[in-house]
C-alpha cells in the first residue's frame, strides 16, 4: 500500500530562508519564486487604498503577507488581507499569524500556469472552506479583478471588474476605488 507525503506547518519552519515562498494546502506542498517589483507594486496599492479607506472606517486592519494558519497541513501567506476589528483579537495568535479566516484575501496573481492554478483552483477552495467572506484575485496582465463572496456556505464568483469599473464591496462599507488604481 502506497502512502503519500503530507506537508504540514512544522515542515515550513525548517524549509530554507532562500527568499522562496512555501506554502501548505491540503498537505501539498507550493514553492513560489521571489515575487516581482510589478507583482509587490501591486499588493502595496491594494494594501494602500485599504489604508487609506480603513484610517477613516476604523473597521478594522489590513496586512501584506501574512500567514495563515488553518490548520497543520493548511499554513499559507496570502498577498494582501483584511480583518475586521471584532474578530482580529480572535483569529491573531501569540505568534503574530492568522489562524482563522481573514474577512478578505486577495492575490495577485503571479506569471505561470502553476501559480495561477494555485490561486484559482487550490487556494479558491481552500478559503472557501476556511470561512473566508471575501476573496479578490487581481490578474496584473488582463488589468482584471475577480470578486468572489460567500454564498451559501461557499465562496462564488460575483463579478469580473475591468480597471475602468469601480469596486466597492458590503463588507468594507464605503470603500470603493477604480480597479485601475491597483495597476496605476
Amino acid at each position: 500500500m502506497a502512502t503519500s507525503l503530507r506537508f504540514t506547518s512544522a515542515d515550513l519552519e525548517v524549509m530554507p530562508d532562500d527568499g522562496k515562498r512555501y506554502e501548505v494546502i491540503d498537505g501539498d506542498l507550493y514553492v513560489s519564486k521571489q515575487p516581482s517589483w510589478h507583482h509587490q507594486r501591486t499588493c502595496g496599492r491594494v494594501f494602500a487604498l485599504l489604508e487609506s479607506w480603513n484610517s477613516q472606517a476604523g473597521l478594522g486592519e489590513a496586512n501584506l503577507a501574512p500567514g495563515v494558519i488553518f490548520a497543520e497541513d493548511d499554513d499559507v501567506v496570502p498577498d494582501v488581507v483584511w480583518v475586521g476589528k471584532d474578530r482580529l483579537p480572535l483569529v491573531l495568535g501569540d505568534d503574530g499569524k492568522l489562524h482563522d479566516a481573514p474577512d478578505l484575501v486577495v492575490e495577485v496573481l503571479s506569471p505561470g500556469r502553476h501559480n495561477e492554478q494555485r490561486d484559482r483552483d487550490a487556494k479558491l477552495k481552500l478559503y472557501s472552506r476556511r470561512g473566508v467572506r471575501e476573496y479578490w484575485i487581481l490578474d496584473r496582465q488582463l488589468r482584471t479583478l475577480e470578486i468572489y463572496r460567500r454564498h451559501e456556505a461557499a465562496l462564488r464568483l460575483e463579478a469580473t471588474l475591468y480597471e475602468d469599473d469601480v469596486l466597492s464591496s458590503p463588507l468594507l462599507s464605503g470603500f470603493s476605488c477604480q480597479v485601475g488604481q491597483f495597476f496605476a
